[in-house]
């Protein structure tokens, strides 16, 4: 049954599959040199870990972190909220303009002024630094409200805060956090993040800006340049990550690892481009930069010499949640003009609501509305529970909520018909807005392979572990009967199906029922994957991809129980109404985890994805389409 001489082993440093999801994305087990296989030392145990989605590569329903669904604000900070929700939406109802943004090509200053009066330039900064101090859900909460009025000062205000100073509150000094952090909030200084190059998109590793040692030791000298950075031409602050020679210590030798560093456009030698005219989100200032011989003082290395990646990718880990609570904001606020639209037009004799085209529309557009605003408030709500292993989760709210919000919005705009179309109306600046979530902070294209490889990892290393005690067996009774056992049950079909029965409301025990073979569907098809490919599995993206969206799907099929079940739990006014989504939700998620899962052992997908990757291979070898037109002209 078990057949471990072809056991995945933690993917190798050297492919270049891992290469870019740990240079760029992996927060997850530390990878070793290249050419070197990672792996956890003999004598120590796989780390277990709380993470839902870790979890789920195994086969395993670990729900400490998704039920109940999280409460985690106090009475004060519901207050704070509260009075900061008011004028935050009044400011965006009366004061700003989002099509004015939008042909200015820039945030009016008055709207700048006044949203630093409001303090949503600085709402996790201490207070005692200045800032407000909030949690990352009541943060969640003011993106949500931004969100649902102007996309581009939504990325304004993220660039500054949920990336641009961030890796400051995570990883700074006490003396730089007294330095800087006043003046990203007090004295209005704006910051960026400034990871990516020409040369350097998802593969963050191999950027080419470098910043060198000075002979005296007090600054490095930077040297490169950077694209395409929200805030890049009117930022003051900068967390800007370079190449800088690190010795070995153990050999001696020299080697370049990226390292952060707090940058100040005062320093000198720091020049941008023009603004970037891009497809949406033309409000935010986007532009390149380019640093020449810019002294920068040992004391602004962010997080120590040669940790860059590990501060680019926790400060992205850190803000995915923010960019689902923003686009829940822009989907609640699209299918409102859609149900005034479909509530008051008039076709054939009838209000257009009453037809069921329309009505499945705007029930699919409410579902991903509801299933993205859940997983922003789950994510946002472990994280101040003081979860640290959720970046799985975060990337998943991520690439969800980019994909439902592109799918609202165009369903708005067919709702409107001609109206959604014209200019006016605000959803086709909307829907130019929405296209760059799917590409910025990491494209879901790798988002989806870093989901599945570090699952992968993780159940593989589990694997591994069991793998090891079967060769002291007397030793290690109680592991190979509790694992093997669990694989042997569910491999013959007899039963192993985790219960979820006890954490979801009675009204929802049958949906439940459905995640809960979902999850035990997933653990084997993922077992099965490791012992089919082995090492190998990191080239085999049609599967991987497949495995992403079935876990996507599972997840989210849980976080809705856990919310619907609150609310019924607590008799709430529209608990039948989401009782009804997670129903529809989860019957269909379902469906679609089993087919993904099918598909990843079926010879005749696999066959077609054979097919497609020849297709694609003579594409690019022509330069263009294969074929003449059927003219043959």
């Amino acid at each position: 049954m078990f057949r471990f001489s072809r056991l995945v082993s933690v993917p190798q440093k050297g492919s270049q599959l891992n290469e870019i999801t740990s240079r760029c994305l992996a927060t997850a087990p530390k990878a070793a040199t290249k050419g070197e296989e990672p792996r956890a030392k003999s004598s120590s145990p796989v780390k277990e870990s709380q993470s839902f989605m870790m979890n789920l590569f195994c086969g395993v329903a670990e729900t400490s972190q998704v039920f109940p669904y999280p409460d985690v604000l106090s009475a004060e900070q519901r207050d704070t909220l509260g009075m900061l929700c008011v004028p935050t939406a009044k400011f965006f109802e009366e004061v700003n303009d989002p099509a004015k943004n939008d042909a200015l090509e820039r945030v009016e200053e008055a709207t700048l002024n006044g949203l630093w009066d409001l303090g949503v330039f600085c709402l996790q900064v201490p207070p005692d630094l200045g800032g407000l101090g909030l949690s990352n859900t009541q943060y969640a909460k003011l993106g949500e409200i931004v969100g649902s009025h102007d996309l581009g000062v939504s990325v304004t205000l993220g660039a500054h805060q949920s990336i641009g100073f961030k890796g400051i509150l995570l990883f700074g000094t006490p003396e730089q956090k007294a330095k800087y952090l006043p003046r990203v909030s007090t004295e209005r200084q704006m910051a960026a993040f400034c990871l990516t190059e020409p040369s350097s998109g998802s593969d963050a590793g191999s950027i080419r800006s470098r910043a060198v040692l000075s002979p005296d030791g007090k600054h490095y000298i930077l040297n490169g340049s950077k694209i395409w950075i929200s805030n890049g031409g009117i930022a003051e602050i900068m967390t800007v990550f370079a190449r800088t020679p690190v010795k070995d210590e153990k050999t001696g030798s020299e080697q370049d690892k990226v390292t952060a560093f707090i940058v100040e456009r005062s320093f000198g030698g720091i020049t941008s481009s023009p603004p970037d005219k891009k497809m949406g989100i033309k409000a935010s200032n986007t532009t390149s930069l380019y640093f020449e011989d810019v002294k920068i003082p040992v004391e602004n290395v962010l997080g120590g010499v040669g940790n860059g990646f590990k501060v680019a990718m926790n400060i992205l880990n850190n803000g995915r949640f923010g960019m689902s609570a923003t686009l829940s904001g822009t989907m609640r606020a699209a299918i409102k003009k859609a149900v005034e639209h479909a509530t008051t037009r008039v076709q054939f004799g009838r209000r257009i609501e009453s037809y069921g085209t329309i009505q499945e529309k705007l029930a699919r557009m409410a579902m991903l509305q509801y299933v993205t605003e859940s997983l922003a408030y789950m994510v946002s709500g472990n994280m101040d529970r003081g979860s640290v292993d959720y970046q799985l989760e975060a990337a998943i709210s991520k690439v969800f909520a980019s994909e439902a919000a592109w799918t609202v919005t165009d369903e708005a705009i067919q709702i409107l018909g001609g109206m959604g179309y014209m200019r006016d109306c605000g959803l086709e600046r909307v829907l130019r807005d929405i296209r760059i979530f799917r590409i910025f902070e990491g494209t879901n294209d790798i988002l989806r392979l870093f989901i599945a490889l570090t699952g992968i990892q993780y159940a593989g290393a589990h694997l591994r572990e069991l793998q090891k005690a079967f060769k002291n067996p007397a030793a290690n009774l109680g592991l190979i009967f509790e694992e093997a056992t669990k694989r042997a049950i569910r491999s013959v079909g007899l039963g192993g199906v985790p219960s979820l029965q006890q954490y979801v409301h009675p009204n929802l025990a049958a949906s439940a029922g459905l995640a809960a073979r979902s999850i035990a569907a997933f653990g084997t098809a993922v077992e099965s994957t490791l012992v089919k490919y082995g090492q190998n599995v990191v080239e085999e993206q049609f599967v991987l991809n497949r495995l992403a969206n079935a876990a996507i799907d599972t997840y989210a099929m849980v976080v809705v129980l856990s919310r619907a079940s609150r609310t019924l739990k607590n008799s709430l006014p529209t608990s039948a109404h989401e009782q009804h989504m997670t129903e529809v939700w989860c019957s269909e998620a379902s469906d679609r985890v089993a087919r993904n899962l099918e598909s990843i052992g079926n010879s005749h997908v696999l066959s077609n994805f054979s097919k497609m990757s020849s297709i694609a291979k003579n594409l690019c070898e022509s330069g263009q389409i294969v074929q003449n037109n059927p003219l043959n002209l």
